[in-house]
């Protein structure tokens, strides 16, 4: 498989998820999280399936898509670690969250995601979701929607 077709297949699982999430959660109160803005895509899409919910977002460095960037009382610049802390304290519930922080080498996100597993998992509302590119520990692990071969993308419950 070419890169673009596995590029392709990812973005559509990512989409058919967030979207599978979204109705998932579409009667329970509490707000979002996307962890990693990137270039905003996800935010964006977010920002359209989840009309008039708080969507939180972390990241290092703001450098989306003018048409993408959060509203600066939402954004939570820095580390990962810090700013998960910081959204706890604030007592955020988060019923969907979106996990796509990565260094691009397989092993060290791997690590990354179970180190900040425990955190993610204290800004969650009982029973809210987790779409994920890596995988995650210590979450109840779903099948997510049909036609998302396993693996693609990851599906947990808090």
């Amino acid at each position: 498989m070419s890169r673009l077709d596995s590029m392709l297949r990812r973005l559509t699982a990512q989409r058919d998820g967030l979207n599978w999430a979204a109705d998932q959660i579409a009667d329970r109160p509490g707000d979002a999280l996307d962890l990693g803005l990137g270039n905003g895509r996800t935010y964006d899409h977010l920002r359209e399936i989840l009309a008039g919910r708080r969507i939180w977002v972390i990241d290092r460095v703001l450098q989306c898509h003018p048409s993408c960037e959060p509203p600066q009382a939402d954004f939570l610049q820095g580390e990962a670690e810090p700013m998960l802390e910081k959204l706890a304290a604030v007592g955020a519930r988060i019923v969907l969250a979106h996990y796509d922080f990565g260094f691009g080498i397989k092993e060290k996100d791997v690590a990354e995601a179970a180190r900040l597993s425990p955190l993610i998992a204290r800004v969650m509302a009982p029973g809210g979701l987790i779409v994920s590119g890596q995988p995650l520990v210590g979450f109840e692990e779903l099948t997510g929607p049909e036609g998302i071969p396993p693996g693609r993308y990851l599906f947990y419950r808090a």
